[in-house]
Order: structure tokens, then sequence, then C-alpha cells
């Protein structure tokens, strides 16, 4: 599966539907809005670069673009900012710009609220160098950079690198090692002297938990199970099971910080520099929603759309471009909702816990 193929589902439905990516958002803010009375402003006239890596529809990162700005105007009332949000190129650029734009006159944003503050985008891959060299002074990116840049092998009996075993495994980890870097080189080359960037990614963490596997049912083991009943029964075809795997990787700390605890590293002779490393878990929001209410068909149906809103293009993809259109929507339609019906009937085993790694790096002056 190549990056051509991965989106969030379009249309605003990211943003409506992953409250968790917002909150982890908010907390990864912790780390950066308290560094930006020490970032230098500009003095060649140049606008404040903000930049948001893999930003979907732009709205879980809003409140956090929002204190960013308001902190360099509190600064400096007459500082020019740009904000940039980059994305793969079919990414639902539309709902972000009418998102950021408020389309009504009850809505206020940053850019309604800001004058100077210029808005763009960039339908370019974090695998490639986005923006200008030296240009960015502050970047960040949520929950995007387990994406792989492509999806290193096949997995026998298992649709994601969690459940690989020996060599799948091993490709699978590989593969993501030289991505990391690749990734991290670039935004060396964009960042300015004393820029910032603060990530926080997907990761397994020191007790073993990652997405969905925090205790209960593992999120990636039902996905498998669903997809494999789904072969099992004749719906989809042997083929289209072994097709389907996600192109993502779940790293843990020490190989987010592999490249800047070596001395020798390409990432440290390009001038970045690790700040803090830490791991942190965030809880679904939608279980604690059921625990407080204990309503199992509303939990159903407000989790499952999460999961669905950055898993359908994968089980979609893995499906034979042959068959029609609407037959591959049904057959995902069937997987949801029996993935939706399992929720309903044990509501008390599901829940999507985020498991990230939160970063500050800097680049030296």
């Amino acid at each position: 599966m190549s990056q051509s193929s991965i989106s969030m589902k379009g249309g605003g439905y990211y943003s409506k539907n992953t409250q968790g990516a917002k909150h982890v958002i908010d907390r990864a803010g912790v780390n950066l809005i308290p560094k930006l009375s020490g970032i230098q402003l500009p003095e060649n006239q140049r606008p404040f670069a903000i930049v948001d890596y893999g930003a979907a529809d732009g709205g879980t990162s809003l409140g956090l673009v929002t204190s960013i700005v308001q902190a360099i105007r509190q600064r400096s009332k007459d500082q020019e900012i740009s904000v940039t949000y980059t994305d793969l190129p079919h990414n639902d650029f539309s709902s972000l710009f009418r998102m950021i734009h408020a389309q009504s006159p009850e809505e206020t944003t940053y850019a309604r609220e800001f004058s100077d503050v210029f808005v763009l985008s960039a339908g370019t891959t974090f695998y490639n160098q986005i923006v200008a060299s030296g240009s960015v002074d502050i970047g960040f990116s949520a929950t995007a950079m387990h994406w792989l840049s492509g999806l290193p092998g096949t997995i026998t009996d298992h649709v994601h690198a969690v459940g690989a075993q020996g060599r799948e495994w091993q490709v699978f980890r590989d593969y993501a090692k030289n991505d990391w870097e690749t990734i991290l080189l670039h935004r060396a080359r964009e960042l300015v002297p004393g820029g910032v960037l603060v990530m926080a990614n997907f990761c397994i963490d020191e007790n073993g938990r990652y997405l969905g596997n925090t205790g209960g049912a593992n999120m990636f083991d039902t996905f498998n199970h669903l997809w494999r009943e789904l072969a099992d029964t004749g719906v989809i075809s042997e083929i289209e099971y072994q097709s389907t795997a996600f192109p993502q990787f779940y790293r843990t700390k020490e190989q987010y910080c592999e490249p800047f605890d070596d001395s020798k590293s390409r990432v440290r002779a390009a001038g970045l520099r690790l700040e803090n490393a830490y791991t942190g878990v965030t809880k679904c929001p939608y279980r604690a929603e059921f625990d407080r209410v204990g309503d199992p068909i509303a939990f159903a149906d407000a989790y499952v759309p999460t999961l669905r809103s950055w898993s359908e293009t994968v089980f979609f993809g893995g499906l034979d471009s042959s068959r029609p259109i609407d037959e591959r929507r049904n057959i995902v339609d069937i997987f949801y909702q029996n993935y939706n019906n399992l929720v309903r009937s044990e509501p008390e085993l599901h829940a999507m816990d985020y498991v990230h790694t939160y970063m500050v790096v800097t680049k030296e002056t």
C-alpha cells in the first residue's frame, strides 16, 4: 500500500470523531507553550513560521495553534505569522480551510481574530522536505509519524506490525528506522537555528502498551479477527486478507531517541538535539463516557467511527480493485458494523487509549 492510498476520512469527519487526538495535542502543547518566550522572533521582516505536519482537517490542532498565535502576538503585536498545514496530496484541505476560517458568524478562530496571520497548506508528505530551508520557527506533529512511507512487506496472520513475528516484524522495524531518520533530517533542514519541533507519536511504552492495547480487548487483534472472519466466510478472498496491512510501525521511546543518543548519527550532525522525551497514556474519551452513562449502544455508535476515521482506507485498499466500488464500500460497511455489534455485546472490553512518546527537539544555534 502506497501513501497515495492513505487518508483520514474527510468532510470534517476526522476531527468530529477523534476527541482523543485533540487531547493528545493539547497535552503536547504543555511542552511547547512555555518555550515560546525563549524563541527568537525574526529580525528580517519574515513571518514567524508555524508548521503542522500531518494536519488532517486541522480541527484537532486548532486550540494549540491559537495558543501559539496568541503568545507570539503578546510578544509583538506587529509580528506577521504564517501557519502551514501539511498532509498528503489527497487530504481534504477544503474541510481544513472551512474549519480554520469558520463558516458561520457565531464561530471564531485565530484566522478571524488576528490580522496578518497567513494560513497556508502543502500537499507534500513529511518524507520530503516541505518548506524552504531555515524557514520554520515552530514545527509540531501529533499522531502521524507512525505512518510509514510505504508498506514494507506482508504480514502472514495479522493486519498490523504489532501482530507480526520474526522476519516479518524485522522488515517493518528496519523500514521504520530508516523512515524516522528521513523525517528528522528533513525537519532539520527546515528549522531555523533555535527552532523547536514538538512531536507526539504513537509508541509501545515501557509496559508494552500501545494504541488500543491497554487492557481488555486488543483493538488490532479485533481488527484482524473480524477481517479474518470475512475471509473464512467467503465475503473476501484469502488474497484480499493477505493483501491488507497497515503501513505503520509503533516505535518504542528508545527507538525514537536512538538518532539523538548516537553522537555520530546524521541527525545530530544536522544540528538536532533532544531536550525531552517521555511516554504518556491518554484515556479513551468514548469509554469514559460509557463508564459514566452505561449505554452500550451509544458507546459503540460513538467509538467505532473514531476507529473508522483513520483505518477505513487500509481495509478498503486491501480489497480487489476489480470489485465494483459499491461492493467494496458495502464490505467495509459490514466490517465496521460487525465491530459495532461486538462492542455493543461486550462494551466493558473495549477502549482506544492513546499511547504516545512526547518529544521536544531543538535545532542548535
